[in-house]
């Protein structure tokens, strides 16, 4: 959401004719909100969150499935439970 918005601030600096004092109060507005601890605790929150969707399990547990030689096994991740 913060991307989109910062792309569409971005279009709109560079697509205005107003100058630098206009760019200087939208560098602050965005500074003074991405500076708030608050935005930056949702912020935070947020990525947490699509993370977990994107990926549950970061470091899956290795099942073994085949031995190929003294050297090589074939590993696949562990299934969840929920599938």
């Amino acid at each position: 959401m913060i991307q989109y918005l910062a792309v569409l601030g971005v279009g709109y600096v560079l697509g205005t004719k107003a100058g630098r004092k206009r760019y200087e109060q939208i560098v602050g507005t965005y500074r003074a909100l991405t500076d708030n601890p608050a935005t930056k605790s949702v912020i935070d929150a947020g990525r947490r969150k699509l993370a977990d969707r994107v990926s549950p399990d970061p470091d899956p547990k290795m099942v073994q499935l085949t031995q190929i030689d003294a050297e090589t096994t074939v590993v696949e991740p562990r299934r969840s439970e929920s599938q």
